[in-house]
């Protein structure tokens, strides 16, 4: 039933629709190209929204619309867990009390399996214990019900460009979320400890996603010096890698040439 998963209109269907139909159907063949290009290029920001109350998780889809984010509503805690593992979620504003569940224990499954996933709590707990309560056990912001949408927008918008900061810092593809400054490696299971030569090997991949990388590129890379590496090495890095982030069929091998990291 729609009332137990509840998915906002894609944001870049409103924009090709709100954005003057007759004007954009009228336009020549090159111009609606060109039109439709540029607006892909646009990084979506996908935003969670859980909130068992209808009328208000409509309101917060309709008042965080914008051209660049793709709202995602749900009304339970099993739903959203399931538009988590699907990827790509910026920021989940979450309401604690639900249906099926408790937002406090959704939250701590997140910040250890998904930390670079921002989460807003959104709730009726106003006193003082439970607002540290929240912020201590990693929530990123708290806003007490009820609320202003402007001051909701303006939280909302100040996380993620919070988020857009630290992104230059880490890697994200698909349920994977690697930081390489801090040595920290997610799999969507929890943290994965990498040897210097694992995080050289996947560091190239990631950066390289959907690219054939030869196997005297990588040796090159990894271990500087090609001369002096056995071939193996690198077949017994890449299986050991592969292992650790249970990523057999995201690391791909091009038999006779090398490895590639699937764009996920």
């Amino acid at each position: 039933m729609i009332l137990l998963a509840l998915r906002c209109l894609d944001s870049s269907w409103r924009w090709l629709y709100n954005k003057g139909k007759e004007s954009f159907w009228g336009m020549p063949k090159t111009e609606k190209i060109k039109r439709m290009c540029d607006f892909g290029m646009k990084e979506m920001k996908q935003i969670l929204i859980v909130e068992d109350d209808i009328e208000l998780n409509k309101g917060l889809c309709k008042a965080l619309e914008a051209e660049d984010r793709k709202l995602i509503a749900c009304t339970d805690l099993k739903t959203a867990g399931e538009q988590v593992l699907f990827g790509g979620i910026d920021l989940i504003l979450l309401d604690i009390n639900l249906p099926d569940g408790n937002g406090m224990g959704f939250l701590a499954e997140i910040k250890k399996n998904f930390p670079g996933i921002s989460v807003v709590l959104l709730t009726a707990n106003d006193t003082d214990i439970d607002i540290v309560n929240g912020l201590e056990s990693g929530a990123d912001d708290y806003i007490t019900k009820p609320f202003s949408l402007s001051v909701l927008r303006a939280r909302v918008n100040t996380q993620l460009r919070k988020k857009t900061g630290e992104e230059a810092k880490i890697i994200k593809t698909g349920r994977f979320s690697f930081d390489f400054t801090n040595q920290k490696f997610w799999t969507g299971e929890g943290l994965t400890e990498l040897s210097k030569t694992e995080q050289k090997l996947l560091y190239i991949m990631v950066s390289n996603q959907g690219n054939i990388l030869t196997r005297e590129r990588l040796i090159e890379y990894v271990w500087n010096r090609s001369d002096f590496i056995d071939e193996n090495s690198l077949s017994v890095a890449v299986k050991r890698l592969r292992d650790k982030l249970k990523a057999v069929d995201t690391i791909q091998t091009i038999y006779g040439i090398g490895y590639r990291w699937e764009k996920l």
